[in-house]
């Protein structure tokens, strides 16, 4: 099992889910994924975590009323949050939230990319990151974009990413940012998708049997939205948990 504890620069090394029912979101979890589910803790606004095999995985926050619900947010790796936040805000982006001390845990910012995604930023502290690359933990993290070419540099001169074509031909253009531990982050340009592409990053969670999965995650009150598919880079599918929040899976061909 492998916990990002000393990340690389622009590394995913966190991500949460805010949720419009909290209780649901718990109850879908935990039975897709084997996860457990701290209680919340009041002096961070009742911000609680999930774990793997007693290891943080993710966290999870209600709402407030009114305010964007039912997402997966990523959070990169950084040394200076406030820089980072500053190098954002010149490259292109805006600040939804500025650079924040989170107790002795870490700092927290987010920022929306000049393509128009959320993005978050960790500076880690007591809390190290979580858990990845194992079964039932997040092993890809994907940026769906219709402004590829002002966010690939955008993430090269914020976050210190290397990054790598993956794919670049009519219809399909991909790149990697390629981590030591074997997993890595993409960005896909979705402008081929039309008017209806979204600029939006997701999670996938790594599964030994995709379609199983996908079957019990119907059970638990969730939706497919496609898949299991294979594809060169192994079987993939995407859902919606039971509150409408989209996440995917990959496991193995």
């Amino acid at each position: 099992m492998t916990i990002r504890q000393h990340p690389a620069v622009g590394a995913p090394i966190w991500i949460d889910l805010m949720t419009s029912d909290r209780d649901a979101s718990v109850a879908f979890y935990t039975e897709l994924f084997g996860w457990t589910s701290d209680e919340p803790n009041p002096d961070f606004g009742s911000y609680s975590n999930f774990r793997l095999h007693g290891e943080e995985v993710a966290g999870l926050m209600t709402a407030e009323p009114g305010a964007p619900s039912d997402m997966w947010s990523v959070y990169l790796a950084t040394p200076d949050a406030a820089a980072t936040v500053e190098a954002a805000r010149n490259a292109g982006a805006s600040v939804t939230v500025d650079a924040m001390a989170v107790g002795d845990l870490g700092t927290m910012a987010v920022v929306v990319d000049p393509g128009g995604a959320v993005i978050g930023m960790w500076q880690p502290g007591e809390h190290r990151g979580g858990v990845v690359a194992t079964t039932n933990a997040p092993c890809h993290f994907e940026l769906h974009t219709t402004s590829y070419d002002a966010v690939l540099p955008f993430y090269r001169d914020v976050f210190g990413w290397t990054i790598s074509t993956a794919a670049d031909e009519p219809g399909f253009r991909y790149s990697t940012y390629d981590l030591a531990d074997g997993e890595n982050a993409g960005i896909m340009d979705a402008s081929v998708f039309g008017d209806g592409a979204s600029n939006c990053w997701s999670v996938y969670f790594a599964a030994d049997d995709v379609a199983a999965t996908l079957a019990r995650a119907v059970e638990l009150g969730g939706a497919v939205l496609h898949g299991p598919d294979i594809t060169p880079y192994g079987v993939l599918a995407a859902a919606t948990d039971a509150t409408g929040a989209l996440f995917k899976l990959r496991g193995d061909v």
